[in-house]
C-alpha cells in the first residue's frame, strides 16, 4: 500500500474506532440512521474515494478504496460506504455525474429486473428491486436496467415506493417497487454505456467478499481475547488444547479467505475478474460459516445474546454471504469454468494474468 493509502486507512480506523461505538449499533438495529457517523465520513471525504480528480473527487486508487470498504467491515458499521462507492463506479462508467450524500445500487439478486422505456417524451422506469441495501437512506439509487435490449445506468431518486424491510443484521433492506416512475432525461445514461450486469455482481461481489474477510479479522481477534478472559478452572480457557484448536481453526480459515480476497483486488485493478472473484466469494463464504462456529464455540452461551458485541459481526457475514451471489453460486461458476478449459490446459488458465471470460454461460445478474 502507498504512504497516501497508509495515511488514508490509518484515518479511516481512528474514525471508525471513535464513532461506531457499541450506542450506534445498538441505535441502527432500532432502526435509527447514524447521521453523525455518516456526516464524520463526509468530513474526510470517504463518500468520495471513488470519485475521479477528473470529476471532482479525491481520486483514491482500487487498493485504497477496497481497504477502507475492509475497515468498515471491521468495525460493522452501520452506513452504506461500500454501496456508495461501487454507486460511484456506476455512475462514471456510464458518465453521469457524481452525487453528493448515501448511494446504494440495484439489482442484487438474478431476478431483478427493471424495465426504462419511453413514453412521449418522458423516460419511464418499471420493475422491483429486492432487498435494497439502504434504500429508505440513500440519496439515490443507482441502478442497471433493460432497455429493448441493451443496458442503461439509471439514478432512482426518492421517493419511490418501499416495502421496509431489515437483513440479518438489522440494517434496512428494502424492497422498492417502481410501476410508471418517471425519470428525469439527466438521470438516464447513454444506452449500451456503463457497467453490464455481470460486471456489476463482479465488483458488488468482491466489496462484500471484503467487508467479510474485515468482520472475520475482527471476530479472530475478539475471540483470541476472550480465550485469555475467560477464566475456567482456575487458568484462562486458551490454555486448553481444545479451545487453542478451535481459534487455530478459525484463523486459518479467515486468512485463507483474506487471502483469496486479497488475489482477487490485485487481479481487478485493471479488469472486471471473474474467476479471481468467484474464488473469493466463495471462499469468504464458506470461512464465513466455520468462523461463526469456531468464534461461538469458543465464546460459549455469552456470544449468543445482546449483552455481548459477537452478533454484530455474525449477523453482518450471515447477510453479506448471500449478497450478490452465495457460495454455491459463485462455486457453480468456477466448477462450469474448470470444466471447459480441460484439465490439460487448467494450469494455464490458472496462472494466466486475464481468464477467459467466456467459460461462464451467464452472469448472477
Amino acid at each position: 500500500m502507498s504512504e497516501t493509502g497508509n495515511i488514508l486507512c490509518g484515518t479511516a480506523d481512528r474514525l471508525f474506532a471513535d464513532r461506531v461505538t457499541r450506542k450506534l449499533r445498538d441505535e441502527a438495529d432500532e432502526g435509527i440512521w447514524p447521521q453523525t457517523l455518516w456526516s464524520a465520513l463526509e468530513e474526510v471525504g470517504l463518500p468520495g474515494l471513488a470519485v475521479s480528480e477528473a470529476r471532482g473527487g479525491a481520486g483514491a486508487d482500487f487498493d485504497d478504496q477496497m481497504a477502507v470498504i475492509r475497515l468498515a467491515g471491521y468495525h460493522a458499521a452501520p452506513v452504506p460506504l461500500a454501496e456508495t462507492l461501487l454507486g460511484e463506479h456506476l455512475l462514471a462508467a456510464a458518465g453521469l455525474p457524481a452525487i453528493v450524500g448515501p448511494l446504494t445500487i440495484g439489482p442484487l439478486y438474478h431476478d431483478d429486473r427493471l424495465a426504462l422505456s419511453r413514453r412521449g417524451s418522458t423516460w419511464v422506469v418499471d420493475g422491483t428491486l429486492y432487498r435494497v441495501p439502504f434504500a429508505r437512506n440513500a440519496a439515490a439509487i443507482v441502478a442497471i436496467a433493460d432497455h429493448e435490449g441493451e443496458r442503461a445506468t439509471v439514478v432512482l431518486r426518492p421517493p419511490f415506493a418501499l416495502a421496509l424491510g431489515l437483513g440479518h443484521d438489522h440494517e434496512p433492506r428494502d424492497t422498492v417497487r417502481l410501476t410508471g416512475y418517471r425519470i428525469a432525461d439527466e438521470d438516464v445514461g447513454p444506452i449500451g454505456r456503463g457497467l453490464c450486469r455481470l460486471e456489476l455482481s463482479l465488483y458488488g461481489a468482491l466489496e462484500r467478499a471484503v467487508q467479510m474477510a474485515g468482520a472475520m479479522q475482527r471476530m479472530l481477534e475478539m475471540t483470541a481475547q476472550y480465550s485469555l478472559d475467560r477464566i475456567q478452572f482456575g487458568r484462562p480457557i486458551a490454555k486448553f488444547q481444545a479451545v487453542q484448536h478451535q481459534i487455530a481453526m478459525l484463523a486459518s480459515h479467515a486468512a485463507a479467505a483474506s487471502a483469496a480476497v486479497q488475489g482477487a483486488i490485485s487481479a481487478a485493478r485493471e479488469h472486471p475478474a471473474l474467476f479471481e472473484t468467484a474464488a473469493a466469494k466463495a471462499r469468504a463464504g464458506e470461512a464465513a460459516a466455520l468462523v461463526i462456529e469456531f468464534a461461538h464455540q469458543v465464546h460459549g452461551a455469552i456470544g449468543f445474546t445482546r449483552d455481548h458485541s459477537l452478533h454484530f459481526w455474525t449477523r453482518r457475514l450471515w447477510t453479506w454471504r448471500d449478497e450478490f451471489g452465495n457460495e454455491a453460486d459463485w462455486n457453480a461458476q468456477i466448477g462450469h469454468a474448470v470444466t471447459q478449459v480441460g484439465g490439460e490446459a487448467l494450469w494455464k488458465f490458472l496462472t494466466a494474468a486475464e481468464k477467459n471470460m467466456t467459460y461462464v454461460p451467464q452472469p448472477l445478474l
